[in-house]
């Protein structure tokens, strides 16, 4: 087996690890846990681990090996965020969310002085500069134990020898392929010849490899300087995109703070602008905090109805206020998520009806759901929540010639245009704004809970900008109705986000008496398919276990641990 010869020829490292399967309990493990969307980068991650490795080691190691083996979102020409809560210590965070290039401006979509969402979305201008090399690297720096060669190692074994495709990646990259056609490089990368890959091949990425082998070898340096600096370039000035090897040079991720907050006697901690998930997760909980949710019941119309409004009014504010803030300087955070200002939201929430949401006072951002997330904890529980992403699936579809790896679409979640409105709630409001250098707002939302001073437990997903709710979701599932981990991730989901003006539940997530009673209320209440691909581990402080919810709505995840 190709996956058993992975394993094997990171040895150096520890012997194989023992991926868990899924079921109704959580998965347990004392020595440390890693859940991600690929069971073979879980297994990668736990490997270091069991070798000695911290969490932010096993996290590098597990992002790269998911630019491999999970290409829709797992990434190295894209970007996300690090929580990160050491055993001791104070929590950081490291932001590497992708920057407008040099040439950016916020009219850069017009064409003609109208909008053209097919440039801002699909083209070589929606690509972003990309943060992943340069987060891990500055995480690893600061963080890691194990060497970075090390570390970066298994995901060139997986990308030169190639492993068995699963039947849900198969059928994701057959999907995607027609999207592809009109990029040579990633038809080649992709496809034989154009022929979609089967279930059960070995898929191997030569050009990859070699991108890896640099990033190994050199550091960032391999991926913003030199030959994969100098085929990004030759790539957006063939096509029209503005990225240079300038931008390149000049990109520099960053150690930022971290959103605090208690939640019923807990401590929890997420992600700062320019994501909006740590603000608007804090938010809605002190909204929530003032009603007793767990009385009420799970799944109930009243809960439901009262998330709802939290969620509507915290979008709202995420709109008006959250931006890189680098670039705004008057970002009220601490207002936002101060219980004062819970309490002033809680008021203004009729209980028994549905408020109305307005377009005049909502800026509006699309961002796709095909993100990934990782949560991991270590022998000394140290933990990370990271989240990244390409945004759309497989990012921009475009894969550098020659670098083999996919570049990113994160432009679109810039603003569309200055003082731009349509049905939809596109508002061209200053924050959100393409300039140069400016990172894009995001929703990505990886979050740690402690309890008296402990580790308590560590969430995130992807899945756009109902990544929020998700989180929030396990988080209530877990402190108020008391759900295991896996119940936890296993339990309908639903969001509202202010506009669109409804509320959206996972099919058969709830009780048609349930969806009955919050249209009485005044809500439009829509049905859904899976929402989200949460990662969940809680620690049980008293038997010293570390339980995991893996989320299996897409295929292919895994929990590893021992």
């Amino acid at each position: 087996m190709i996956r058993r010869a992975v394993l094997a020829s990171i040895a150096a490292l520890a012997i194989a690890s023992l991926t868990l399967e899924a079921g109704s309990a959580p998965q347990r493990a004392r020595l440390g846990m890693v859940i991600t969307q690929s069971d073979i980068a879980s297994d990668i991650g736990f490997t270091v681990i069991q070798a000695g490795g911290n969490a932010i080691d096993a996290a590098v190691a597990s992002a790269f090996a998911l630019a491999v083996t999970h290409p829709t979102a797992g990434n190295v020409g894209g970007g996300g965020f690090i929580v990160y809560r050491p055993a001791s210590g104070e929590p950081v965070s490291y932001d590497f969310r992708e920057t407008a290039p040099t040439r950016s401006s916020p009219e850069m979509w017009l064409t003609n002085g109208k909008y053209d969402a097919e440039k801002h979305h699909n083209s070589h201008l929606a690509v972003g500069v990309p943060g992943t090399v340069a987060g891990l690297h500055l995480a690893w720096k600061e963080q890691g134990s194990k060497p970075w060669k090390d570390l970066v190692q298994p995901a060139i074994v997986l990308a030169r020898d190639g492993f068995e495709l699963s039947h849900g990646l198969a059928r994701s990259l057959a999907g995607v392929l027609p999207q592809m056609k009109k990029y040579p490089a990633s038809v080649a990368q992709f496809s034989k010849n154009g022929v979609p890959y089967e279930a059960g091949e070995i898929f191997k990425q030569p050009d990859l490899a070699r991108t890896l082998q640099r990033i190994a070898d050199q550091g960032p340096a391999g991926f913003y300087e030199g030959e994969v600096a100098a085929a990004i370039e030759k790539e957006m000035k063939a096509n029209g995109g503005l990225i240079t090897m300038a931008d390149l040079k000049a990109y520099q991720a960053k150690k930022r703070g971290v959103v605090k907050g208690t939640y019923r006697g807990y401590d929890v901690i997420g992600m700062p602008p320019p994501s909006s998930g740590g603000m608007a997760v804090m938010q809605i909980l002190n909204v929530l905090e003032g009603f007793d949710l767990k009385a009420n019941g799970y799944g109930s119309a009243k809960n439901i109805h009262l998330a709802a409004e939290a969620m509507r009014r915290a979008f709202a504010d995420r709109a008006r206020y959250i931006a890189d803030p680098d670039f705004e300087k008057d970002i009220p955070l601490a207002m936002l998520i101060s219980k004062d200002y819970a309490e002033k939201q809680r008021k203004s929430i009729n209980q028994d009806k549905a408020s109305k949401s307005s377009t005049s006072t909502f800026e509006f951002t699309s961002e796709s759901p095909e993100t990934t997330h990782l949560s991991i904890v270590d022998a000394k529980r140290n933990a990370v929540s990271l989240t990244y992403t390409l945004e759309a699936g497989y990012g921009s579809k475009i894969v550098v010639p020659g670098a083999g790896f996919l570049l990113n679409n994160e432009m679109g979640d810039f603003n569309a245009a200055p003082g731009l409105t349509d049905e939809r709630g596109l508002i061209g409001t200053t924050p959100n704004l393409a300039r140069p250098g400016k990172r894009m707002l995001s929703s990505m939302s990886p979050t740690i809970i402690s309890k008296d001073g402990q580790l308590f437990m560590v969430t995130g997903t992807p899945g756009g900008r109902t990544i929020i709710n998700t989180v929030l979701t396990t988080i209530l599932n877990v402190i108020d109705y008391g759900m295991n981990a896996q119940e936890a991730v296993d339990a309908g989901r639903m969001h509202h986000q202010w506009l669109p003006d409804r509320i959206s539940v996972e099919r058969f997530g709830f009780s048609a008496d349930t969806l009955k009673m919050l249209r009485a209320m005044g809500h439009e209440v829509t049905e859904a398919g899976g929402q989200g691909a949460a990662q969940v581990i809680v620690f049980n402080q008293k038997d010293n276990m570390l339980e995991g919810g893996v989320d299996r709505r897409p295929p292919d995840g895994g929990a590893a641990g021992k």
